[in-house]
């Protein structure tokens, strides 16, 4: 009985003295959490109530603010402010815009933010006086390669390596005078070094410079490189690697891309003479109604007009020894008396007087004779200035050491900072 006692005993001190024990306290860290900043337009969004729409067809400055709670009183004032900077009259249906309102019971609208483009935007302030004033996002240029094989079209071989499409049209510029891209052969490839301008490192806002290019056709290496030859005029051309231009005189077609339907051809027979030989002194180049027809050379405009089988037509005398004719257009841009440069359109394709679907009837002439223009020797223009060559050659050597490293269907981005 007397262990008993004992061992109750000190049971019942451990628990008096487990009491007397004071437990650590448990301190919670509180961490709090600040909300992300958000700057854009030069302002911190956060301070505001940021309303994002698109300009209606037919919706006014006027009304858009009156639906943000700006009296047309004030509104009128914002307005006479503003048209130094910008004739608010002038905002294009489908553009977007900004609303920086107050955040609180009025939301009232404080800054108008009118987006011309992607990277140009007019701010409107009016918080307390009126500020109108034109930004422009920062840019970043990238600096690109790349290269593709022709399947069956450059445009196909541009989609496929998910290139932007202005890059065909760049290449059917720098190349416009020496190859035939309506005749392009499965294996031909390309390559290119240029620049493409981005804001935020992932919206794209164009094609910049193309610096050099490559093009393999029919297994003939073709160099370009885009070399300034006059700094104080920002004159600047394509060159190959030999420093002999890749201009001529004439453009290969009138037409950046489409196809040929039918070659000059003496002895043709057709359907819609009876079969009856009947010579065809024009070159066809097949596209859709509404594609830009150029003039393949600079000249004077010596015939705009409609007449029977020819359809509404351009005829153009470069000089002494060369003119065109461009037939069957669904509508004309120049007149008679005219004056213009390689390159510019002068119309458009369409099926005026006799034919049977729409293309241009390109027709080329040598003295007064209609000759088929892929067997002249045309000449070239001005070669690069010899006092220039040195520095030619010192400037595309790194260019070409690049592009000829570049393998096919390749993609390499470097960025540089403008």
């Amino acid at each position: 009985m007397k262990k008993i006692l004992i061992i109750v005993l000190g049971f019942l001190i451990f628990q008096a003295c487990k009491k007397d024990v004071i437990e650590p306290e448990i301190q919670t860290e509180i961490i709090e959490t600040k909300p992300k900043i958000i700057e854009e337009f030069g302002y911190v969004l956060n301070n505001y109530k940021v309303i994002k729409d698109t300009i209606k067809s037919g919706e006014s400055f006027g009304e858009i603010l009156d639906r943000h709670h700006i009296d047309y009183k004030a509104i009128y004032k914002i307005a006479a402010a503003a048209k130094d900077t910008f004739d608010i009259r002038k905002l294009r249906a489908g553009k977007p815009y900004v609303i920086l309102a107050k955040k609180d019971s009025t939301e009232k609208a404080q800054v108008f933010i009118y987006q011309r483009n992607k990277v140009e935007y007019l701010i409107v302030d009016f918080t307390d006086s009126i500020e109108t004033k034109f930004c422009r996002k920062k840019v970043k240029t990238v600096i690109k390669s790349a290269s593709g094989v022709i399947e069956s079209s450059l445009s196909e071989a541009i989609e496929k390596q998910n290139l932007n499409y202005i890059l065909a049209l760049e290449m059917a510029d720098i190349y416009a005078w020496t190859i035939d891209f309506f005749h392009l052969q499965k294996g031909d490839s390309f390559k290119l070094i240029y620049e493409e301008k981005f804001i935020n490192d992932t919206v794209s806002v164009g094609i910049g410079n193309i610096k050099a290019a490559y093009f393999k056709h029919k297994n003939t290496p073709l160099y370009a490189f885009n070399f300034v030859t006059d700094s104080t005029k920002n004159i600047n051309d394509f060159y190959d690697d030999k420093a002999k231009t890749l201009r001529r005189k004439f453009l290969k077609a009138p037409l950046k891309f489409g196809r040929i339907s039918s070659r000059y051809n003496l002895n043709r027979r057709i359907k819609f003479y009876g079969y009856r030989p009947k010579a065809h002194k024009g070159t066809d180049f097949a596209a859709p109604i509404g594609t830009p027809i150029m003039s393949t050379a600079s000249g004077t405009v010596i015939a705009s007009k409609y007449a029977g089988g020819n359809g509404n037509y351009v005829k153009i005398k470069h000089n002494a020894t060369y003119s065109t004719q461009y037939l069957h257009m669904r509508k004309r841009k120049v007149k008679k008396g005219d004056y213009v440069k390689q390159g510019d359109v002068i119309g458009w394709i369409g099926m005026t007087g006799n034919t049977a679907g729409p293309h241009v009837c390109y027709r080329f002439w040598k003295n007064g004779k209609q000759v088929d223009p892929f067997k002249q020797k045309l000449p070239s223009a001005e070669p690069i200035k010899e006092s220039l060559k040195d520095n030619y050659f010192t400037y595309i050597k790194p260019l070409k050491e690049e592009i000829d490293n570049i393998p096919e269907s390749y993609l390499k981005n470097t960025i540089k900072e403008n």
